[in-house]
């Protein structure tokens, strides 16, 4: 029999109805190895060339979007996976599918955490969109069953793997000297927080998007945070009855002493000229880098259409002679190296220590998820606060000791001291 991974998707939205399902649709067609060089993993070209893969399920909350995920899968592919629809549809196809080799989760934010737990928990490897989870206990719990169940939970953080970032990382940063100071930016447009997500009063724009700048920060210096502050406004969505904020602004302290601002908003208006705003930039002591992520450098216009710009790097279709379209881009390969990772571990009986190096881990994605708790905390209170005309005075602190959320106006409300520990292991 050929060796075979078979994969599951929950979630078939923005990302897992696009990204997820155009790329196992090219392994199920081609394999692997046309992937493996763009991610410095081409010495497994050969061991994995006859390695088969199936999306065999795909699950959604509704039944038409089910059967759309399913029908679009066949039309590229010649096979259609199964169908499953409902509010836990992971269930099912766990159940339905005791070899199953992969669950991948695609779901709402604030949905990440309940199919991780339950792939694990039937001893499948997870590949989850980011971030892993919403809270620092979900994210220890997540480890913890993952760890014990020997099982890969590798997280979609694409922007490592963005061209631009990878000599950043490899290169750049080592001439700029040591780092003081930086900004990172990621502006989505209106369409997402009042029509494309139906969940925006569940997340907010630094919780959806912060988290890929978050992680490539830590890709660059793997320094911890030791500082955090938080602020978010709320004026334009709510004139649409949506209860959300338009923007967050959080600003992080780290180890080694460098200071990162993250700004991320998801009401940039439908004319800018591409589809997000986002960069980035850093300065150290001999020297600074900018990366503007969103133009660089490719601009069209045409009568009607306006200036328009589009990232080529992020996923692209390549021609092929028979007229179909590959897919390829940065965002297909960080989906690629936790399927190598899973593979490793299934054909060549490597551990979980081994393939680690591989992808961006849920210890990895633990530094954001402790991030995304505790800058939401601190947001609300600085929110209510600065409602109150009172200021912004809260901040959040981590250490070996945890979490503490900072709060002056505590003692002032009842509460015998300003700190509050919300968390106490180590971060």
């Amino acid at each position: 029999m050929e060796p075979t991974i078979q994969i599951a998707l929950v979630g078939a939205g923005m990302f897992g109805g696009d990204v997820h399902a155009r790329a196992y649709a090219d392994f199920q067609r081609f394999g692997l190895a046309g992937q493996l060089a763009r991610v410095g993993l081409e010495e497994y070209a050969r061991p994995f060339g006859n390695v088969r893969f199936e999306l065999v399920a795909v699950g959604t909350r509704t039944e038409k979007s089910a059967i759309k995920a399913a029908d679009s899968f066949a039309e590229q592919t010649g096979f259609r996976p199964a169908a499953y629809h409902g509010e836990e549809p992971w269930a099912a196809i766990l159940n339905d599918f005791p070899d199953l080799d992969i669950l991948a989760v695609a779901t709402p934010d604030h949905l990440h955490t309940q199919p991780i737990l339950a792939a694990l928990a039937k001893g499948v490897h997870v590949i989850t969109e980011k971030p892993m989870c919403l809270s620092i206990q979900e994210a220890d719990e997540i480890i913890a069953l993952a760890n014990e169940r020997s099982r890969i939970v590798a997280v979609d953080m694409h922007k490592r793997y963005d061209p631009d970032h990878l000599r950043i990382r490899d290169d750049i940063q080592n001439r700029i000297g040591p780092p003081l100071y930086g900004t990172a930016y990621l502006e989505e447009p209106l369409e997402v927080s009042t029509s494309t997500f139906k969940w925006v009063e569940s997340s907010d724009p630094f919780s959806y998007v912060g988290p890929h700048w978050t992680d490539l920060i830590w890709s660059y210096y793997k320094s911890k945070p030791v500082a955090l502050s938080a602020v978010g406004q709320k004026k334009r969505l709510v004139r649409d009855g949506i209860n959300a904020y338009d923007a967050v602004q959080v600003r992080v302290e780290f180890e080694n002493g460098m200071s990162i601002n993250f700004h991320n908003n998801w009401i940039t208006p439908a004319d800018f000229e591409g589809p997000v705003n986002q960069g980035h930039e850093i300065v150290g002591a001999d020297g600074k880098v900018e990366s503007d992520q969103q133009y660089r450098g490719f601009r069209f216009w045409n009568n009607g259409g306006g200036s328009r710009t589009s990232n080529n790097h992020f996923t692209r279709e390549v021609l092929r002679p028979d007229g179909s379209k590959g897919y390829l881009g940065y965002g297909v390969d960080s989906l690629t190296v936790g399927i190598v990772a899973v593979c490793r571990m299934k054909f060549q009986n490597a551990s979980r220590a081994e393939v680690d190096p591989y992808y961006p881990t849920a210890e990895d994605a633990r530094i954001t998820c402790a991030l995304v708790d505790a800058a939401a905390r601190v947001r609300d209170l600085n929110f209510k606060y600065l409602q109150e005309g009172k200021g912004s005075p809260v901040t959040a602190r981590f250490g070996a000791d945890g979490i503490t959320i900072i709060d002056p106006y505590r003692a002032a409300e009842g509460e015998s001291a300003v700190f509050d520990r919300i968390y106490d292991q180590p971060i």
